[in-house]
């Protein structure tokens, strides 16, 4: 397979974002308040702003790459290419709605079934952080100031820190106790959530991020940043990710294949009851 050029992925990286801070700007309009609020079918929310945020993407990224197909969180996938783009217009719809800004919008470029780009444009928390394969990680503060995005270096166990996010899955398996286990050895466990666990990993603030519910949707664009901030990032069975992908396991590349080795299998057992 010819490898993409240099170039390509750069204008695609700058396509995306600046698509998603257009999107930002319609978020921004909408969370002073003022829109209404629906159920989906899983019972998760979706506003007037996660509609129009990624109608407003696709319209920026079709324009500048029409033969490409697009998955969107709200209105599905259209187009058959060998580049897909995968949209998520607000991760953390529920943190929108509640008005608190722990929520971002999330454009990643996969390129036969591997992801080759992401972007994390978190406007209320004030950072974005962006990568594409082979050219690094960067963040972006409120200030406009941009910089590197790198992991820190693994400290002894004792000192590592540990995000989790959706576990009910996890929850629901004998690997449960493996989770108990890795919490008692370690420094500190946290659960930040959604975008920002990720970007905390991929600047150098935590060492690993476990989740075992959510979708592509949710990680595709975090997992090329945090992979090239210095990061592995698998499902918690070691699978490489892909349009299935329903679980998360990034971290520092000296403690993946430890945490690894505790979670493989979990979905075939079931916890007894």
């Amino acid at each position: 397979m010819k490898p993409l050029a240099a170039d390509f992925l750069d204008h695609a990286l700058m396509t995306a974002l600046a698509a998603a801070d257009l999107a930002a700007e319609v978020i921004r309009g909408y969370y002073a308040g003022g829109f209404t609020v629906e159920l989906k079918e899983d019972a998760s929310p979706v506003t007037q702003a996660d509609v129009e945020a990624e109608r407003c993407i696709r319209r920026v990224l079709l324009e500048v790459f029409p033969e490409h197909a697009f998955f969107g969180e709200e209105e599905g996938q259209s187009g058959e290419s060998d580049f897909l783009w995968l949209v998520d217009p607000i991760d953390g719809t529920k943190a929108f709605v509640r008005s608190y800004p722990m929520f971002s919008t999330q454009i990643a470029l996969m390129h036969r079934n591997e992801l080759v780009l992401g972007v994390s444009v978190a406007g209320e928390y004030g950072e974005t952080l962006w990568a594409r394969r082979g050219g690094g990680a960067y963040l972006r503060d409120s200030a406009g100031l941009v910089r590197p995005a790198r992991m820190a270096p693994l400290p002894v166990p004792a000192q590592r820190a540990l995000s989790t996010g959706n576990l009910r899955s996890l929850g629901a398996s004998h690997h449960w106790a493996a989770l108990g286990e890795v919490i008692q050895n370690i420094g500190r466990i946290r659960g930040y959530g959604d975008f920002l666990h990720y970007h905390l990993l991929a600047r150098g603030c935590i060492d690993a991020v476990i989740e075992s519910d959510l979708n592509i949707l949710d990680i595709a664009a975090l997992a090329v940043i945090v992979r090239e901030a210095g990061g592995v990032f698998t499902d918690l069975d070691g699978a490489a990710l892909g349009l299935a992908t329903r679980s998360a396991l990034a971290s520092s590349p000296g403690w993946h294949s430890e945490l690894l080795a505790k979670f493989h299998g979990w979905r075939n057992e079931k916890a007894a009851s």
